[in-house]
């Protein structure tokens, strides 16, 4: 948080700008992006404090920035290109409109302890790989895709946050190494879904489908040099198989529904029923692509 009492030296983006090695607390407020190299190995820096108008961080700005500490960038949708590769010192990311990830935007960040992107679509291959000291990562309903060993060697990741949606992980190896690797939470408030079905024994059955992913990782390889270990394919083959519960589930509890309706439309108009009588909580499963329940099938 700044200071009063800090020295801030504020960056223009002017051509040819030189940043003395001298400064440690940086202010970008006069530019919409951070061009590439702009502090590529600066010993120095501790603190960067971006305007909401950056929304872009360039191809290695950060690179090696080895005193870095904490990075605030409210308004950046995209970091580039190993833009914080071998900032070690990383504690602090605030970046609630990121969108994009680059390819290792953020490797060998070893000090970094946890990242919550609530926006969060796209993270690339290699984006958080040897992150030491990662122990949680959370990413919000918008998230497309997790790209090729994005938090490999990450040995201290322990939990992740992530939207339900089947074909998000796109390779096996997206947790090589991740040892500790033990939890999976859903951004979709999917208990709640269980308590609106109709039956007991669907309610029990998916909330152990829910649950088995913890036990599940506990027991599975996180792979090594020679092999990509088996964390990411268990947690991609337990999307497909949650995400196939609830379409199933959901349908029944459409159809006891339309039978009870049914029953009482002479009483009372059908639109009542639903909204009054039978309020229904709106499944995951109808805002899947198309392609993505070909593919559960």
């Amino acid at each position: 948080m700044m200071m009063a009492s800090t020295e801030y030296y504020v960056f223009t983006g002017r051509a040819g700008e030189v940043i003395p090695q001298h400064v440690t607390h940086v202010l970008i407020a006069n530019v919409n992006f951070v061009p590439a190299e702009a502090f590529k190995e600066n010993k120095n820096i501790q603190e960067v404090i971006c305007h909401d108008g950056v929304t872009k961080i360039g191809r290695e700005a950060f690179y090696s920035c080895r005193s870095l500490r904490w990075i605030i960038m409210p308004g950046v949708k995209v970091v580039e290109r190993n833009a914080f590769t071998y900032c070690s010192a990383l504690l602090y990311i605030e970046c609630g409109k990121l969108e994009r990830i680059r390819q290792s935007a953020f490797s060998c960040c070893h000090s970094l302890n946890s990242v919550d992107l609530p926006s969060i679509k796209i993270v690339e291959n290699n984006a958080f790989s040897s992150c030491w000291n990662l122990t949680s990562a959370k990413f919000g309903k918008d998230l497309e895709s997790i790209g090729r060993t994005a938090f490999i060697y990450c040995d201290s990741l322990e939990r992740i946050t992530l939207p339900l949606k089947n074909d998000m992980i796109t390779k096996y190896n997206t947790f090589q190494g991740c040892r500790n690797l033990m939890h999976v939470d859903l951004v979709e408030k999917v208990h709640e879904v269980i308590a609106a079905l109709n039956f007991e024994e669907h309610k029990n059955d998916l909330s152990d489908k829910l649950d088995s992913i913890n036990r599940i990782l506990a027991t599975t390889p996180a792979g090594d040099d020679r092999n990509a270990g088996g964390k990411a394919r268990e947690i991609r083959a337990w999307m497909k198989k949650v995400l196939r519960k609830i379409i199933h589930y959901g349908n029944e509890h459409r159809h006891c529904l339309n039978v009870a309706a049914a029953a009482l439309q002479p009483a009372l108009p059908k639109d009542i029923l639903f909204k009054s009588i039978f309020p229904f909580i709106e499944l995951p499963h109808t805002r899947l692509t198309p392609r993505t329940k070909r593919n559960l099938h």
